[in-house]
């Protein structure tokens, strides 16, 4: 049986998806880390993503990443890119070398490795992460904080995605923060542009 969230199986060969990879990691240039987000990978299909040279890998659910783990290991470097609960922090902390999306109190009280803050540029009371006014704080919290993360509102134009990249930037240089994850795969070359040091890309990989 699949891990939860696993809908399908990866629609192209290993040798497309290695073309596919280092074209991306072409475009986004050798400062910039592409994690490669599996929530629709089946478990079974994470050894393709292997064999293509992917070496880092971001999972939303820790039962997911705890599942995917056990299977493959070593075979990735391990990112968790999902909101973070404070009861799965021990999984978070045991396998992963980064986590994307800090934003409770309760987490950073758990969580023991570095990690980047969630920041909610957009308001939406839909979506994970601090307000950017309550930033500073939180920061006080957990001194292992890397960077920023955010998720803009969706658009179909990633042009409209620029100016959450930009704030996040001037916060993130403001506090003294040196890495930014921002940019998915309608909006990665956007992201880039604006500073970038992770991309999460799945769909632009993995589909079609």
């Amino acid at each position: 049986m699949g891990v939860r969230g696993a809908r399908e199986s990866l629609p192209t060969s290993t040798d497309a998806l290695r073309e596919r990879y280092e074209r991306l990691q072409g475009e986004v240039g050798p400062n910039v880390t592409i994690v490669v987000a599996t929530k629709y990978v089946a478990i079974d299909d994470m050894a393709a993503l292997s064999d293509a040279g992917v070496t880092v890998v971001g999972e939303n659910r820790a039962q997911d990443l705890e599942a995917k783990h056990a299977r493959y290991g070593t075979a990735f470097r391990w990112h968790f890119i999902g909101h973070l609960q404070s009861r799965k922090t021990k999984t978070v902390n045991a396998i992963c070398e980064l986590c994307h999306s800090l934003d409770s109190e309760s987490a950073a009280a758990k969580l023991t490795i570095p990690a980047l803050v969630e920041v909610n540029l957009s308001g939406e009371v839909t979506k994970s992460g601090v307000a950017p006014e309550e930033l500073p704080a939180f920061l006080g919290l957990y001194p292992a904080v890397r960077g920023l993360m955010t998720m803009p509102p969706f658009a179909s134009d990633p042009e409209a995605s620029r100016p959450y990249f930009r704030r996040l930037r001037a916060l993130a240089e403001e506090h003294g923060l040196p890495d930014l994850s921002m940019g998915t795969s309608q909006d990665f070359r956007v992201a880039v542009e604006e500073g970038a040091t992770y991309v999460r890309i799945g769909s632009a990989l993995v589909k079609g």
